[in-house]
């Protein structure tokens, strides 16, 4: 599967996004899709996740801001993120698996080439 990043930008403190990632290749209803991000200097880490039949899981710092959500009928995966804060600034990036959602990137075979989101104070 091949995935398309899409919605990043620059937006003030408090505003909102939403990020989407297209997928092509067959059976996108089939793959556990995710969210990752990596800001500068530090890991990427665990965003969201959302399993083939909707179950969706959450990084616990982000305290309720981000909504993953999926359209199979588009093979499209969204992460609309509102009350951004200067710490949510990262490269942004769309992931995929099998299975089951998991945490850790190692996990995820197919990525995106990810989308900027800066989030000015």
């Amino acid at each position: 599967v091949q995935l398309q990043a899409s919605g990043g930008g620059l937006v003030q403190a408090g505003g909102s996004l939403r990020l989407s990632c297209a997928a092509s290749g067959r059976s996108f209803s089939g793959y556990v899709m995710a969210w990752f991000r990596q800001a500068p200097g530090k890991e990427r880490e665990f965003v969201a996740g959302i399993s083939s039949g909707g179950t969706t899981s959450y990084a616990d710092s982000l305290e309720g801001r981000f909504t993953i959500s999926r359209d199979n009928a588009k093979n499209t995966v969204y992460l609309q993120m509102n009350s951004l804060k200067p710490e949510d600034t990262a490269v942004y990036y769309c992931t995929a698996r099998v299975i089951f959602i998991a945490q850790t990137e190692s996990n995820y075979p197919y990525w995106g080439q990810g989308t900027q989101v800066t989030v000015s104070s």
